[in-house]
Protein backbone atom coordinates (compact mmCIF):
# COMPACT_ATOMS: atom_id res chain seq x y z
CA UNK A 1 0.00 0.00 0.00
CA UNK A 2 1.38 3.37 -0.97
CA UNK A 3 2.16 6.02 1.63
CA UNK A 4 -0.57 8.27 0.18
CA UNK A 5 -3.25 5.55 0.53
CA UNK A 6 -2.18 4.89 4.11
CA UNK A 7 -2.45 8.58 4.95
CA UNK A 8 -5.89 8.79 3.34
CA UNK A 9 -7.11 5.72 5.22
CA UNK A 10 -5.74 7.10 8.47
CA UNK A 11 -7.44 10.45 7.89
CA UNK A 12 -10.74 8.73 7.02
CA UNK A 13 -10.56 6.54 10.13
CA UNK A 14 -9.85 9.59 12.30
CA UNK A 15 -12.84 11.35 10.74
CA UNK A 16 -15.12 8.37 11.46
CA UNK A 17 -13.96 8.21 15.08
CA UNK A 18 -14.50 11.95 15.50
CA UNK A 19 -17.90 11.80 13.80
CA UNK A 20 -19.03 8.83 15.90
CA UNK A 21 -17.98 10.59 19.10
CA UNK A 22 -19.88 13.70 18.05
CA UNK A 23 -23.02 11.69 17.36
CA UNK A 24 -23.08 10.49 20.99
CA UNK A 25 -22.08 13.74 22.70
CA UNK A 26 -25.01 14.67 24.98
CA UNK A 27 -24.54 18.35 24.13
CA UNK A 28 -25.20 17.54 20.46
CA UNK A 29 -27.81 14.77 20.41
CA UNK A 30 -30.30 15.82 23.11
CA UNK A 31 -31.75 19.03 21.68
CA UNK A 32 -35.48 18.89 20.95
CA UNK A 33 -35.55 19.57 17.23
CA UNK A 34 -38.79 20.45 15.48
CA UNK A 35 -39.15 17.77 12.81
CA UNK A 36 -42.95 17.92 12.52
CA UNK A 37 -43.62 21.62 12.00
CA UNK A 38 -44.92 22.23 15.56
CA UNK A 39 -46.04 25.84 16.07
CA UNK A 40 -46.21 27.84 19.26
CA UNK A 41 -49.51 28.51 21.09
CA UNK A 42 -50.48 31.14 23.64
CA UNK A 43 -53.37 32.17 25.87
CA UNK A 44 -54.98 35.59 25.93
CA UNK A 45 -56.22 36.81 29.30
CA UNK A 46 -59.87 35.88 29.81
CA UNK A 47 -59.91 33.09 27.21
CA UNK A 48 -58.96 29.52 28.09
CA UNK A 49 -58.77 28.46 24.44
CA UNK A 50 -55.19 28.82 23.18
CA UNK A 51 -54.34 30.84 20.09
CA UNK A 52 -52.28 29.06 17.41
CA UNK A 53 -49.18 31.00 16.37
CA UNK A 54 -47.26 30.99 13.10
CA UNK A 55 -43.82 30.63 14.70
CA UNK A 56 -42.06 27.26 14.78
CA UNK A 57 -41.48 25.89 18.29
CA UNK A 58 -38.47 24.13 19.82
CA UNK A 59 -35.07 23.98 18.06
CA UNK A 60 -34.81 24.40 14.29
CA UNK A 61 -31.21 23.26 13.67
CA UNK A 62 -28.22 21.77 15.51
CA UNK A 63 -24.74 22.19 14.05
CA UNK A 64 -21.40 21.30 15.57
CA UNK A 65 -17.65 21.47 15.17
CA UNK A 66 -14.89 19.93 17.25
CA UNK A 67 -15.26 22.55 19.99
CA UNK A 68 -18.74 24.06 19.69
CA UNK A 69 -22.39 23.23 19.17
CA UNK A 70 -24.66 25.81 17.52
CA UNK A 71 -28.37 25.88 18.33
CA UNK A 72 -30.72 27.74 15.97
CA UNK A 73 -34.03 28.52 17.66
CA UNK A 74 -36.96 30.91 17.80
CA UNK A 75 -37.04 30.54 21.58
CA UNK A 76 -40.66 29.30 21.53
CA UNK A 77 -41.70 26.17 23.47
CA UNK A 78 -44.20 23.57 22.29
CA UNK A 79 -46.16 24.00 25.54
CA UNK A 80 -48.70 26.81 25.73
CA UNK A 81 -47.40 30.17 26.97
CA UNK A 82 -49.22 33.02 28.71
CA UNK A 83 -51.16 34.85 29.83
CA UNK A 84 -48.98 37.06 32.03
CA UNK A 85 -51.36 38.44 34.64
CA UNK A 86 -49.11 41.18 36.07
CA UNK A 87 -49.87 43.47 33.13
CA UNK A 88 -46.88 42.43 31.03
CA UNK A 89 -47.97 43.53 27.53
CA UNK A 90 -45.45 41.28 25.79
CA UNK A 91 -46.08 37.85 24.30
CA UNK A 92 -43.58 35.15 23.45
CA UNK A 93 -42.19 36.02 20.02
CA UNK A 94 -39.52 34.70 17.67
CA UNK A 95 -35.93 35.48 18.68
CA UNK A 96 -34.40 33.98 15.50
CA UNK A 97 -31.28 33.26 17.54
CA UNK A 98 -28.15 31.11 17.26
CA UNK A 99 -26.51 29.99 20.51
CA UNK A 100 -22.89 28.84 20.59
CA UNK A 101 -22.20 26.42 23.45
CA UNK A 102 -18.81 24.92 24.28
CA UNK A 103 -18.37 21.17 23.86
CA UNK A 104 -15.24 21.34 26.01
CA UNK A 105 -16.26 23.39 29.06
CA UNK A 106 -13.62 24.07 31.69
CA UNK A 107 -13.65 25.17 35.29
CA UNK A 108 -12.93 28.82 35.97
CA UNK A 109 -9.85 28.75 38.20
CA UNK A 110 -9.87 32.51 38.74
CA UNK A 111 -12.45 34.84 40.23
CA UNK A 112 -15.93 33.38 39.58
CA UNK A 113 -17.96 35.21 36.95
CA UNK A 114 -21.29 36.61 38.13
CA UNK A 115 -24.43 35.63 36.31
CA UNK A 116 -26.13 38.56 34.61
CA UNK A 117 -29.54 39.78 33.64
CA UNK A 118 -30.82 38.32 30.38
CA UNK A 119 -29.85 35.00 28.81
CA UNK A 120 -27.37 32.88 30.75
CA UNK A 121 -28.20 29.53 29.20
CA UNK A 122 -30.59 27.64 26.97
CA UNK A 123 -33.00 24.78 27.59
CA UNK A 124 -33.15 21.76 25.28
CA UNK A 125 -36.29 23.17 23.62
CA UNK A 126 -34.47 26.37 22.65
CA UNK A 127 -36.07 28.51 25.38
CA UNK A 128 -33.83 30.96 27.26
CA UNK A 129 -32.63 30.62 30.86
CA UNK A 130 -32.40 33.73 33.06
CA UNK A 131 -30.92 33.93 36.56
CA UNK A 132 -32.71 34.91 39.79
CA UNK A 133 -33.03 38.65 39.11
CA UNK A 134 -35.61 40.81 37.41
CA UNK A 135 -33.56 44.02 37.14
CA UNK A 136 -35.36 45.80 40.00
CA UNK A 137 -33.62 46.74 43.23
CA UNK A 138 -34.59 48.70 46.31
CA UNK A 139 -32.11 51.47 45.56
CA UNK A 140 -33.37 51.68 41.99
CA UNK A 141 -36.98 51.89 43.14
CA UNK A 142 -36.24 54.58 45.73
CA UNK A 143 -34.27 56.65 43.22
CA UNK A 144 -37.18 56.49 40.78
CA UNK A 145 -39.68 57.52 43.46
CA UNK A 146 -37.56 60.60 44.17
CA UNK A 147 -37.64 61.58 40.51
CA UNK A 148 -33.99 60.80 39.89
CA UNK A 149 -32.42 58.61 37.20
CA UNK A 150 -32.36 54.86 37.63
CA UNK A 151 -29.02 53.50 38.78
CA UNK A 152 -27.14 51.00 36.63
CA UNK A 153 -27.62 47.33 37.45
CA UNK A 154 -24.06 47.07 38.76
CA UNK A 155 -24.79 49.77 41.38
CA UNK A 156 -27.92 48.15 42.74
CA UNK A 157 -28.35 46.93 46.30
CA UNK A 158 -31.11 44.68 47.61
CA UNK A 159 -31.83 43.10 44.23
CA UNK A 160 -35.35 41.76 43.84
CA UNK A 161 -35.80 38.03 43.31
CA UNK A 162 -37.83 37.55 40.11
CA UNK A 163 -39.27 34.22 41.21
CA UNK A 164 -40.84 35.93 44.23
CA UNK A 165 -41.42 39.45 42.95
CA UNK A 166 -42.84 38.49 39.55
CA UNK A 167 -44.84 35.39 40.49
CA UNK A 168 -48.12 36.91 39.34
CA UNK A 169 -46.63 37.36 35.88
CA UNK A 170 -45.55 33.77 35.31
CA UNK A 171 -47.70 31.48 33.19
CA UNK A 172 -48.58 27.90 34.09
CA UNK A 173 -45.17 26.67 32.89
CA UNK A 174 -43.40 29.21 35.18
CA UNK A 175 -42.16 31.35 32.31
CA UNK A 176 -42.69 34.84 30.95
CA UNK A 177 -41.31 37.13 28.22
CA UNK A 178 -38.99 40.12 28.43
CA UNK A 179 -39.60 42.20 25.31
CA UNK A 180 -40.81 39.03 23.59
CA UNK A 181 -37.92 36.85 24.81
CA UNK A 182 -39.76 34.04 26.61
CA UNK A 183 -37.65 32.53 29.39
CA UNK A 184 -37.57 30.62 32.66
CA UNK A 185 -35.86 31.81 35.85
CA UNK A 186 -36.64 28.55 37.62
CA UNK A 187 -37.54 24.88 37.40
CA UNK A 188 -39.54 24.60 34.13
CA UNK A 189 -42.31 22.35 35.42
CA UNK A 190 -45.94 23.50 35.70
CA UNK A 191 -47.18 25.20 38.89
CA UNK A 192 -50.05 22.71 39.11
CA UNK A 193 -47.60 19.82 39.54
CA UNK A 194 -46.00 21.20 42.71
CA UNK A 195 -46.92 19.48 45.97
CA UNK A 196 -47.88 22.87 47.36
CA UNK A 197 -49.50 24.94 44.63
CA UNK A 198 -48.49 28.60 45.06
CA UNK A 199 -50.04 29.94 41.84
CA UNK A 200 -53.52 29.20 40.51
CA UNK A 201 -52.80 30.35 36.95
CA UNK A 202 -53.06 26.73 35.70
CA UNK A 203 -56.69 26.53 36.84
CA UNK A 204 -57.93 28.57 33.88
CA UNK A 205 -54.87 28.50 31.60
CA UNK A 206 -53.74 24.88 31.79
CA UNK A 207 -50.36 24.06 30.35
CA UNK A 208 -47.48 21.77 31.08
CA UNK A 209 -43.73 22.37 30.98
CA UNK A 210 -40.45 20.86 29.89
CA UNK A 211 -40.62 17.96 32.34
CA UNK A 212 -42.51 16.42 35.24
CA UNK A 213 -40.84 15.97 38.63
CA UNK A 214 -40.41 12.33 39.60
CA UNK A 215 -38.78 11.59 42.94
CA UNK A 216 -38.04 7.98 41.94
CA UNK A 217 -35.81 8.69 38.93
CA UNK A 218 -32.82 10.84 38.07
CA UNK A 219 -34.25 14.00 36.53
CA UNK A 220 -33.71 14.51 32.80
CA UNK A 221 -31.11 16.70 31.18
CA UNK A 222 -32.79 20.10 30.72
CA UNK A 223 -30.24 22.28 28.94
CA UNK A 224 -26.84 23.96 28.99
CA UNK A 225 -25.45 27.18 30.45
CA UNK A 226 -23.22 29.78 28.86
CA UNK A 227 -20.18 28.12 30.45
CA UNK A 228 -21.04 24.88 28.60
CA UNK A 229 -22.03 22.74 31.58
CA UNK A 230 -25.32 20.79 31.65
CA UNK A 231 -28.47 21.53 33.66
CA UNK A 232 -30.55 18.79 35.25
CA UNK A 233 -33.93 18.74 36.96
CA UNK A 234 -34.47 18.54 40.69
CA UNK A 235 -33.50 14.91 41.43
CA UNK A 236 -30.18 13.11 41.09
CA UNK A 237 -28.04 10.36 42.56
CA UNK A 238 -27.30 11.02 46.22
CA UNK A 239 -23.59 10.37 45.89
CA UNK A 240 -21.39 11.90 43.24
CA UNK A 241 -20.32 8.45 42.01
CA UNK A 242 -23.90 7.50 41.12
CA UNK A 243 -24.66 5.46 44.25
CA UNK A 244 -26.96 6.09 47.21
CA UNK A 245 -30.27 6.06 45.36
CA UNK A 246 -32.28 9.02 44.07
CA UNK A 247 -32.63 12.16 46.17
CA UNK A 248 -33.75 15.74 45.83
CA UNK A 249 -30.71 17.93 45.16
CA UNK A 250 -30.62 20.71 47.75
CA UNK A 251 -29.50 24.30 47.63
CA UNK A 252 -26.87 25.29 50.20
CA UNK A 253 -28.27 28.80 50.38
CA UNK A 254 -30.50 29.65 53.34
CA UNK A 255 -32.74 32.52 54.40
CA UNK A 256 -30.99 34.66 56.96
CA UNK A 257 -32.58 35.24 60.37
CA UNK A 258 -33.02 39.01 59.99
CA UNK A 259 -35.77 41.55 60.64
CA UNK A 260 -34.12 44.54 58.98
CA UNK A 261 -31.94 44.95 55.91
CA UNK A 262 -28.86 46.97 56.78
CA UNK A 263 -26.03 44.49 56.18
CA UNK A 264 -25.28 41.79 53.66
CA UNK A 265 -24.57 38.23 54.83
CA UNK A 266 -20.82 38.88 54.69
CA UNK A 267 -21.18 41.92 56.97
CA UNK A 268 -20.95 44.55 54.22
CA UNK A 269 -22.66 47.79 55.25
CA UNK A 270 -24.91 48.95 52.41
CA UNK A 271 -27.80 51.32 51.76
CA UNK A 272 -30.63 50.21 54.02
CA UNK A 273 -33.39 48.22 52.43
CA UNK A 274 -36.97 47.87 53.68
CA UNK A 275 -37.58 46.02 56.92
CA UNK A 276 -38.84 42.47 56.63
CA UNK A 277 -42.65 42.56 56.40
CA UNK A 278 -45.59 40.98 54.64
CA UNK A 279 -44.95 43.40 51.76
CA UNK A 280 -41.23 42.58 51.65
CA UNK A 281 -40.96 39.05 53.12
CA UNK A 282 -37.72 37.19 53.59
CA UNK A 283 -36.65 35.96 50.18
CA UNK A 284 -37.95 39.02 48.36
CA UNK A 285 -34.36 40.12 47.76
CA UNK A 286 -31.40 38.05 46.68
CA UNK A 287 -29.33 39.41 49.57
CA UNK A 288 -31.75 37.87 52.07
CA UNK A 289 -29.81 34.63 51.56
CA UNK A 290 -26.60 33.39 53.09
CA UNK A 291 -24.53 30.39 52.05
CA UNK A 292 -22.96 27.52 53.96
CA UNK A 293 -20.66 25.18 52.05
CA UNK A 294 -21.80 21.55 52.22
CA UNK A 295 -19.74 19.03 54.20
CA UNK A 296 -18.63 15.55 53.17
CA UNK A 297 -21.69 14.16 54.96
CA UNK A 298 -23.99 16.24 52.72
CA UNK A 299 -23.29 14.91 49.20
CA UNK A 300 -26.74 15.91 47.98
CA UNK A 301 -26.19 19.60 48.84
CA UNK A 302 -24.89 21.80 46.03
CA UNK A 303 -22.03 24.29 45.92
CA UNK A 304 -22.09 28.08 45.67
CA UNK A 305 -22.90 27.88 41.92
CA UNK A 306 -25.84 25.50 42.54
CA UNK A 307 -24.08 22.48 41.10
CA UNK A 308 -21.56 19.71 41.75
CA UNK A 309 -19.31 17.26 39.90
CA UNK A 310 -21.14 13.92 39.61
CA UNK A 311 -22.21 10.96 37.50
CA UNK A 312 -25.46 11.35 35.52
CA UNK A 313 -27.24 9.08 33.00
CA UNK A 314 -25.86 11.09 30.08
CA UNK A 315 -22.39 11.47 31.62
CA UNK A 316 -21.51 8.09 33.17
CA UNK A 317 -17.88 9.17 33.60
CA UNK A 318 -18.99 12.29 35.48
CA UNK A 319 -19.24 15.99 34.75
CA UNK A 320 -19.93 19.21 36.57
CA UNK A 321 -23.62 20.03 36.32
CA UNK A 322 -26.22 22.40 37.70
CA UNK A 323 -29.59 21.38 39.16
CA UNK A 324 -32.99 23.11 39.08
CA UNK A 325 -33.47 23.15 42.85
CA UNK A 326 -36.83 22.87 44.62
CA UNK A 327 -37.83 22.60 48.27
CA UNK A 328 -39.72 19.74 49.94
CA UNK A 329 -42.99 21.11 48.47
CA UNK A 330 -41.40 21.13 45.00
CA UNK A 331 -41.56 24.92 44.91
CA UNK A 332 -38.53 26.53 43.27
CA UNK A 333 -35.61 27.11 45.68
CA UNK A 334 -32.98 29.86 45.37
CA UNK A 335 -30.71 30.19 43.40
CA UNK A 336 -33.10 28.15 41.23
CA UNK A 337 -30.74 26.88 38.52
CA UNK A 338 -27.43 28.75 38.19
CA UNK A 339 -25.82 31.33 40.34
CA UNK A 340 -25.13 33.72 41.65
CA UNK A 341 -21.83 32.87 39.84
CA UNK A 342 -20.85 30.44 37.09
CA UNK A 343 -18.69 27.41 37.83
CA UNK A 344 -17.00 27.42 34.44
CA UNK A 345 -15.54 29.91 32.00
CA UNK A 346 -18.46 31.84 30.53
CA UNK A 347 -18.27 32.42 26.80
CA UNK A 348 -20.25 34.84 24.61
CA UNK A 349 -22.96 32.44 23.52
CA UNK A 350 -25.35 34.34 21.26
CA UNK A 351 -23.98 34.79 17.73
CA UNK A 352 -25.37 36.22 14.50
CA UNK A 353 -23.93 33.54 12.22
CA UNK A 354 -21.91 30.33 12.19
CA UNK A 355 -18.46 31.29 10.91
CA UNK A 356 -16.60 27.95 10.99
CA UNK A 357 -16.96 24.65 9.17
CA UNK A 358 -19.64 22.58 10.89
CA UNK A 359 -21.67 19.41 10.53
CA UNK A 360 -25.44 19.28 10.97
CA UNK A 361 -26.93 16.80 13.44
CA UNK A 362 -30.07 15.03 12.25
CA UNK A 363 -32.00 13.33 15.07
CA UNK A 364 -32.84 9.65 14.73
CA UNK A 365 -36.49 8.63 14.43
CA UNK A 366 -35.80 5.05 15.48
CA UNK A 367 -36.47 3.53 18.89
CA UNK A 368 -34.24 4.92 21.61
CA UNK A 369 -32.14 2.00 22.81
CA UNK A 370 -30.83 1.81 26.35
CA UNK A 371 -33.31 4.34 27.74
CA UNK A 372 -36.08 3.49 30.15
CA UNK A 373 -39.71 3.75 29.21
CA UNK A 374 -40.90 7.15 30.48
CA UNK A 375 -43.41 7.21 33.32
CA UNK A 376 -46.92 7.74 31.91
CA UNK A 377 -49.87 8.88 34.02
CA UNK A 378 -53.57 8.89 33.04
CA UNK A 379 -55.73 11.23 35.12
CA UNK A 380 -58.34 11.38 36.39
CA UNK A 381 -59.42 7.78 36.07
CA UNK A 382 -62.44 7.50 36.05
CA UNK A 383 -63.00 10.70 34.05
CA UNK A 384 -66.19 12.55 33.16
CA UNK A 385 -65.06 15.72 31.34
CA UNK A 386 -61.35 15.84 30.51
CA UNK A 387 -58.86 12.98 30.43
CA UNK A 388 -55.17 13.99 30.68
CA UNK A 389 -52.25 11.84 29.57
CA UNK A 390 -48.95 12.93 31.07
CA UNK A 391 -45.44 11.76 30.23
CA UNK A 392 -42.59 12.17 32.70
CA UNK A 393 -40.35 14.35 30.57
CA UNK A 394 -40.44 16.16 27.26
CA UNK A 395 -39.52 13.74 24.48
CA UNK A 396 -37.33 14.63 21.51
CA UNK A 397 -40.05 13.29 19.22
CA UNK A 398 -43.83 13.70 19.11
CA UNK A 399 -45.73 11.04 21.04
CA UNK A 400 -49.04 9.79 19.59
CA UNK A 401 -51.86 9.02 22.04
CA UNK A 402 -54.97 7.08 21.01
CA UNK A 403 -58.27 6.63 22.85
CA UNK A 404 -59.82 3.30 21.84
CA UNK A 405 -63.20 1.76 22.67
CA UNK A 406 -63.49 -1.93 23.59
CA UNK A 407 -64.52 -2.80 20.02
CA UNK A 408 -61.04 -1.68 18.97
CA UNK A 409 -62.19 1.53 17.28
CA UNK A 410 -59.96 4.60 17.64
CA UNK A 411 -62.35 7.31 18.84
CA UNK A 412 -59.81 10.12 19.33
CA UNK A 413 -56.13 10.85 18.67
CA UNK A 414 -53.93 13.48 20.31
CA UNK A 415 -50.21 14.27 20.32
CA UNK A 416 -47.84 15.08 23.12
CA UNK A 417 -45.58 17.36 21.13
CA UNK A 418 -41.81 17.09 21.35
CA UNK A 419 -40.65 19.18 24.30
CA UNK A 420 -44.05 18.99 26.00
CA UNK A 421 -45.42 16.56 28.57
CA UNK A 422 -49.21 16.34 28.31
CA UNK A 423 -52.21 15.78 26.02
CA UNK A 424 -55.92 16.18 26.84
CA UNK A 425 -59.06 14.42 25.59
CA UNK A 426 -62.49 16.01 25.86
CA UNK A 427 -64.62 13.00 26.82
CA UNK A 428 -67.95 14.75 27.47
CA UNK A 429 -69.47 13.51 24.18
CA UNK A 430 -68.35 9.92 24.55
CA UNK A 431 -70.52 7.07 25.82
CA UNK A 432 -69.84 5.93 29.37
CA UNK A 433 -67.85 2.75 29.86
CA UNK A 434 -64.39 1.27 29.54
CA UNK A 435 -61.80 2.51 27.03
CA UNK A 436 -58.12 1.98 26.35
CA UNK A 437 -55.44 4.68 26.17
CA UNK A 438 -52.54 3.67 23.93
CA UNK A 439 -49.34 5.74 23.94
CA UNK A 440 -46.58 5.34 21.36
CA UNK A 441 -43.19 6.54 22.63
CA UNK A 442 -39.73 6.18 21.04
CA UNK A 443 -38.99 3.57 23.72
CA UNK A 444 -42.10 1.46 23.03
CA UNK A 445 -45.88 1.48 23.47
CA UNK A 446 -48.00 1.70 26.60
CA UNK A 447 -51.67 0.70 27.12
CA UNK A 448 -53.94 1.39 30.10
CA UNK A 449 -57.66 0.86 30.68
CA UNK A 450 -59.71 3.94 31.66
CA UNK A 451 -63.33 4.50 32.63
CA UNK A 452 -65.53 7.28 31.23
CA UNK A 453 -68.38 8.21 33.58
CA UNK A 454 -71.75 9.61 32.59
CA UNK A 455 -74.45 11.06 34.87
Amino acid sequence: MTRMKKLLLFAFAAFLISETAAQTDPAIVNWIQNTTNIKGRHYVKGNSTPVNDAVLANVQKVQYSTDWVYISTNGIPSYITGPFLDGNPSTASSQNAIFKISLKPVKNTGTPTNTTGGNIGIFLNGVALFDYRDGVSWSNAQQALKGGPLMGMGDNVWNRDAVVGERLGFDCAKGHPAMGNYHHHQNPSAFSLDRKVISTVCDLYAADGLYVLDSTKHSPLLGYTYDGFPIYGAFGYKNADGTGGITRMKSSFFLRNITDRTLYADGTDVIDGPAVSTTYPLGYFREDYGYIAPTASQPDYLDEHNGRFCVTPEYPKGTYCYFATVDANWNSAYPYIVGPTFYGVRTPAKVTAVTETVSTYTPSTSLVMGKEMPKISIMPNPASEVLAVQISNGQQQDVKVELIDLQGRIVAVQSIFAGSTMAHFDVRKLYGGDYLVRVFTPQGSFVERVVILKD
